[in-house]
Formats: structure tokens, sequence, C-alpha cells
């Protein structure tokens, strides 16, 4: 069974569950221990195609697949032969395999990539090194790398890290700085910023900059600010939402943030399965209050093919404030 992720996980200082964490922090110590050791022994695959890697330093919910969309249309929209890669989190197919959303579920690939092959040639492949030589030889002029940044196979021509820019209400986005499964972190924080070429911070729709304290931990690296923007409006009338995604509440906010009248808001693990029971409890729910079904992309590809038509998946894309940096960053990657 899938368990949801703690909001006291992102809690800067004094959060709860106090005696949990400190029962968790030896498992932590194994944890950072393990990937560091992991990284250093590892001798990374050099493909011939140009690798961007998207990660983050946290176990999720920092907005990794919008900017990887962002890119590869970016990418694309130059004339670059702009291939995505993922390991296919949730899905059962070890790849390397390329992504047929007419053919392929998202039992068998996992929702993000599904849901990024609508648009982009998209590869899984539990393999990574193994799925970006299989991209390079298909005709990639350039691979962009879904989540990654701790996966030392692959040789990266740029690496870029996610940041979940919101601070509000007493949120940060690495906790107190705790590793995996005290807190957040899937390693260090200064460890991971060390081999990345630079921060993406990732901000809501309603949040005009970013906290100062938050690029203070970033010290001179470069920091781009992306702003998550409705791609689509909002559907009309009242909504019940739900979402199964790393951070589900912030889903419930961006709703709210764009208009939407929420009556009602259930979050579920991130990539877990909707069976027909808990969609027919969301569907009796939505009677009640003579409302329609609201979710995300990344859940509504998941959803059976008999309950798409029944729930609206709401939009959303990740834009830069200063494109002229990015275009930068992407050409001192040699694409």
């Amino acid at each position: 069974m899938k368990l949801g992720t703690p909001r006291w996980w992102y809690v800067k200082s004094g959060g709860p569950a106090p005696v949990t964490r400190a029962l968790l922090t030896p498992i932590s110590w194994l944890w950072a221990a393990a990937t560091a050791r992991r990284i250093a022994k590892a001798v990374p695959t050099e493909v011939a195609a140009p690798v961007i890697c998207v990660g983050n330093v946290t176990m999720g919910g920092a907005g990794k697949t919008p900017i990887v969309r962002e890119l590869l249309l970016t990418l694309t929209r130059r004339g670059v032969a702009a291939h995505g890669l993922s390991r296919g989190y949730g899905g059962k197919l070890k790849g390397p395999v390329r992504v047929d959303p007419t053919r392929h579920t998202a039992a068998e690939v996992g929702d993000e990539p599904l849901m990024l092959a609508q648009d982009f040639p998209m590869w899984v492949a539990r393999d990574r090194s193994a799925g970006a030589i299989a991209a390079s030889a298909a005709g990639a002029g350039a691979i962009v790398m879904d989540d990654g940044h701790q996966n030392p196979s692959v040789r990266k021509t740029l690496s870029l890290v996610v940041v979940d820019g919101e601070t509000r209400g007493g949120e940060w986005p690495f906790g107190d700085g705790r590793v995996f499964p005290a807190g957040p972190m899937r390693e260090p924080l200064k460890v991971g910023l060390a081999r990345a070429d630079a921060v993406i911070v990732l901000l809501p729709v309603d949040m005009p900059q970013p906290d100062f304290d938050l690029l203070v931990e970033f010290g001179d690296m470069p920091v781009l600010v992306a702003r998550l923007e409705s791609a689509a409006p909002v559907p009309e009338g009242p909504q019940v939402g739900f979402a199964g995604v790393g951070k589900p509440w912030k889903v419930e906010k961006a709703l709210t943030a764009a208009g939407c009248q929420l009556v009602d808001f259930a979050p579920f693990p991130d990539h877990g399965a909707y069976d027909e029971g808990t969609l027919k409890m969301l569907a009796d729910r939505a009677q009640v209050y003579g409302a329609g079904l609201v979710t995300t992309e990344k859940d509504w590809i998941r959803l059976p093919p008999a309950w798409r038509a029944r729930v609206t998946p709401w939009p959303v894309r990740a834009r830069f404030d200063d494109e002229a940096a990015l275009e930068e960053l992407l050409a001192k990657a040699g694409v």
C-alpha cells in the first residue's frame, strides 16, 4: 500500500512528530551514506546526444515534470529532436522502450512518461544508461531526463535541480534538512547542489517572488525562476478535486488560486492507482454537492478509460521568467 507524503517533512524547524523523526534519523544516515557511495563508485556512460537531467534533492513534489515538458517544448521549437527519458516509476516495463500512448498504459510505463508521450518522444528504462543509448540511436538530438540527479549511470551534460518555491505558511522545501525517511531530502542539500549546474525555483501561480532566504541557500549558483501557470481554464461550477502527487495539498491550493470553486478535495499517494471503489466514492461525493470532478493531468492519465470522460483534467505549464537565461544554459550544454 502506498503512503502519502508526510506534511511534517516540510516544516523548517519545530515541526510535529519529533519522536518519529528522532527514531528515523539513524536510518537516514544509512540512506545518505549508501547514496553517496553509489554515486562515488559509478562510471557514467557517455552518450552521443547531450543529456539534460532535471532532478531534485527531495523525495518528490518539486515540480520536475512541468519543467521537463517546458524544456522538451523549448528544444523542439528550436528544431532539436528532443527525447524524454524516465525510469517509468509505477510502471511494470523495464525497458528500454519508447512509449506509445495509443498502446501503453500508466500501469506499464508510468503516469508521467505516458502523459509526456502525448506530445514528445518518451523513453522508459529502469537502466537509465540503456535508455539514453536507445534514445540516441533512435535519433535524439538531445535527451531530457526526468529525475536522475542521484542516478550516476549516465554522463550529464547539464544538471538542473528543481526546488519547490512555496515557503508560505511555515512550509520549507527542505524541511529541517534531514534525509529520508526522517525528512524529505534524498541527500544533504549541499552535497546535491555540488553536482548541479543550476537551480530552478518553481513558484506557485499566486506567489510573486521567491523567498530571499531560500535564494540564499544556493549561494553563487545560477538560479532560474519558473512559474506554474494554468494551461487551460479551471472547470466551471462546484468541483470535487483529487490528486495523487508528491504534494497533493499544492494542487488544492493551485486550483483555488486559479479560481476553481472547490467544495471538497481528496489527497492520495503519489503514483497510486485508482480502483473502482475509490472512484465511485469520489463520484458519490461529487453528487452530494452537485459538483464535477477535477484532477491533474498526471492523475487523469492513470484513470481507467471509462472514468476519463467523467473527470476533467486540469493542465498546468511551467513558464520561465528569464527565457534568455534558460537559452544560455542550453547553449552551454551544446543544444
